[in-house]
């Protein structure tokens, strides 16, 4: 076969790697938070990480909630304004992790998932993780079960599809997203950045949406991020593919969404090293603000999909 899964149990939670035999190209997941922690390509002999993650599983349950880097982001996303909102007539406040007065990233980053299943065959390579949510913060008090598939296929590509469901007996607030940092070698300042969107969210000192537009054309045909600084959402085009291109001299890393992810949050780290690429549902403190919040309704599944594709241009 081309194609292979193995798995690393000599840490406190199993390390998953997919790789492509004939190129090299491999994916690294960690059970522990269900996320994509290194993504490897054979460039100039030998092998280019194009994820800024985390050295060990130690690091990441240490280190994951300082930067986020990589992290599953359910059921709501980035931040939550003082941590509170309401459904129907009932407030709740959420207890997981702020930053500042603020909920940030949702319940499950640091959650432990279980292996459930593994594939590969001449075509590709796949792992399904599988957490189940037990109303572990009062804030959320809606036991729901999420999977993650993560797929390793020919020509670099790697795709990711997350699937909710729940069997309260009311529909219940949910928003997703993913916080992978990516790294094309140097610094952000030599890469340049292409996405099919030209509105951002307007957001207050505190990164928080004030339910403005306002139009920001400079993505749409590309634009070097030298000396730009980024901390925004913006929504894509309707009507048109939801992608994003990112370049280096040597590399290009297409990122594609599904419908189900309207809005493309991109930070850039004080460190300039690597750039945070986010696929989300809705805006961030949609739980109050509802753009992009989606109910779901129980015992229907709801899935989100993207894919991250990485060539070599020189």
């Amino acid at each position: 076969m081309r194609f292979s899964v193995s798995i690393n149990q000599q840490q406190a939670h199993p390390i998953i790697t997919l790789k492509d035999k004939t190129t090299g190209t491999r994916a690294s997941i960690f059970a522990f938070g269900g996320f994509l922690n290194g993504f490897y390509i054979p460039s100039k002999g030998k092998l280019i990480n194009c994820i800024e993650g985390f050295g060990s599983i130690a690091d990441a349950r240490k280190n994951i909630a300082n930067s986020f880097r990589s992290a599953k982001i359910s059921p709501f996303v980035c931040r939550m304004r003082n941590g509170s909102y309401k459904l129907g007539e009932k407030k709740y406040t959420v207890h997981k992790h702020y930053l500042g007065e603020h909920a940030i990233h949702g319940l499950v980053y640091d959650a432990q998932f279980s292996v459930t299943e593994t594939m590969a065959d001449d075509e590709m390579a796949s792992v399904l993780l599988s957490f189940k949510y037990n109303k572990t913060d009062q804030g959320y008090p809606f036991a729901f079960e999420i999977s993650i598939y993560w797929k390793l296929e020919i020509g670099n590509k790697l795709s990711v599809t997350t699937t909710v469901v729940h069997q309260n007996k009311m529909l219940i607030p949910y928003a997703d997203g993913w916080h992978p940092y990516f790294t094309l070698g140097g610094k952000v300042d030599q890469y340049n950045l292409q996405f099919n969107g030209d509105t951002q969210l307007e957001f207050d000192n505190a990164l928080l949406p004030t339910g403005k537009k306002k139009k920001d054309t400079r993505f749409l045909k590309g634009i070097s991020l030298k000396g730009i600084v980024l901390d925004n959402s913006f929504e894509y085009l309707p009507n048109q593919p939801k992608k994003c291109i990112l370049k280096s001299k040597d590399l290009q890393l297409k990122v594609e969404a599904s419908d189900q992810y309207p809005i493309l949050q991109v930070y850039t780290p004080p460190t300039r090293k690597s750039i945070a690429i986010e696929n989300l549902s809705g805006a961030p403190d949609n739980f109050n603000n509802g753009i992009g919040l989606v109910m779901l309704e129980p015992n229907k599944k709801y899935s989100f999909g993207t894919s991250y594709t990485i060539n070599i241009t020189s």
